[in-house]
């Protein structure tokens, strides 16, 4: 390989909370640390835009493993990013009279086995008659991605052994002995406004992160193993769904602002606050994904192949040919069910790529997948949509 080579002792691609958690981890034991990330900047995909919901496994009643897991990073995960977290609402499920996989009983139940709290509410205090069979009062709260953007810029500024590069353009990672060398040009700058330039640039590494989400398989197939390696294990692909999903932030009405809701399990909604930033975000489980792909990276019309490819995927956020908006669609479902006076107006679209496990199609689990591909050099992919499961990644880092 060509270009200046700078030595690390990890590499991590993908500046999100699981980036970025991972090279506060890492500096702190004094670790030489270089992230990568295409953006110019960190938390510009799914960390920023998707429900912000700090997840205590309510969401998961046919997964009691999610749950628990869910539950029990929850207390820690406050302990730890409090300042980032609201929690100054009421944060109601329901379970839909029609068309749900959960009756309210069975929700109570769940509750119950996870050791989480459940407590029913007048189904006449928030919902319209008939259209839900139970309401419960929940512990869950929202977090504010910026707020925790910048604690974490703050936190790595002060560690001189971390690297940041914004506007990478990842090239090629090639595994020869016991290391890796990581090639890829830079469209942006570091975080200090110094380092501007483009191309050939070679990190050199024992230690790979992939923590690019939506890009995990996108960052696997730019492996290259050098002939003979007979000792290479396992650089293939997550089975991945991928969807275009949208989310939509509301200006709540002044009954609405103290409230999140959901309504769950099967084809509905929530509309709960944004973090602190005095929006709401509505999402619903037909309508949030605009378009699906199947195939091993994603594919999709709306691709230009220049911004946005299978080899390289764009920002869905500030691409001109995002969707037009399903808010018409998304509102016409949430008032079906809400009272009148828990209304909302639309104030924009937020769009992102979401990756599921095809096997957690049957059941609804959001399991965070980490996976090894090689012990040394180690190569570690973590895939996982739950931001309070990311101390899941501590052991992988020692």
């Amino acid at each position: 390989m060509m270009g200046t080579i700078n030595s690390y002792d990890k590499v991590i691609i993908g500046a999100g909370l699981y980036g970025l958690y991972a090279a506060n981890y890492c500096g702190k034991r004094g670790e030489k640390v270089l992230v990568i990330e295409y953006d110019d900047a960190p938390f510009k995909r799914a960390t920023y835009i998707n429900q912000a919901r700090v997840h205590m496994g309510y969401h998961y009643p046919r997964s009691l493993s999610t749950a628990l897991k869910s539950a029990g990073y929850y207390r820690r995960f406050h302990e730890d990013y409090g300042f980032c977290i609201l929690d100054k609402f009421r944060q109601i499920y329901a379970t839909s009279e029609q068309f749900s996989w959960t009756n309210g009983q069975q929700f109570k139940e769940f509750c119950a086995a996870a050791g989480i709290m459940c407590r029913e509410e007048a189904i006449s205090r928030y919902f319209k008659d008939g259209s839900v069979d139970g309401a419960f009062l929940t512990e869950e709260d929202t977090y504010d991605a910026m707020i925790l953007r910048d604690y974490f810029l703050n936190e790595i500024g002060k560690m001189p052994g971390v690297e940041l590069r914004f506007g990478a353009r990842l090239e090629s990672i090639y595994r020869s002995g016991d290391k890796y060398e990581v090639e890829y040009g830079v469209a942006g700058t570091k975080a200090d406004g110094t380092g501007a330039g483009n191309g050939g640039i070679v990190a050199a590494t024992p230690y790979i992160l992939n923590a690019t989400y939506a890009s995990c398989n996108q960052v696997l197939k730019k492996v290259q193993v050098e002939d003979g390696d007979g000792d290479a294990v396992d650089f293939k692909p997550f089975g991945i769904k991928y969807e275009l999903c949208e989310i939509i932030l509301c200006k709540p009405s002044d009954a609405l602002k103290g409230y999140g809701f959901t309504v769950m399990d099967g084809p509905f909604f929530s509309i709960m606050p944004f973090g602190k930033t005095g929006y709401h975000s509505l999402t619903s489980v037909t309508f949030t994904p605009h378009v699906t792909s199947y195939d091993e990276v994603p594919k999709f019309s709306c691709q230009n192949g220049v911004a946005c490819s299978p080899e390289q995927l764009g920002n869905c956020n500030e691409c001109l040919n995002r969707p037009a908006s399903a808010f018409e669609y998304m509102s016409h479902l949430a008032d079906k069910y809400l009272l009148p006076e828990y209304s909302y107006t639309y104030e924009k679209s937020l769009f992102s790529m979401k990756p599921i496990l095809k096997s957690s199609e049957v059941d609804d689990s959001r399991p965070t997948t980490i996976r090894v591909s090689s012990m040394g050099p180690k190569f570690v992919s973590v895939l996982s949509g739950k931001i309070n499961t990311v101390y899941d990644l501590d052991e992988y880092l020692e």
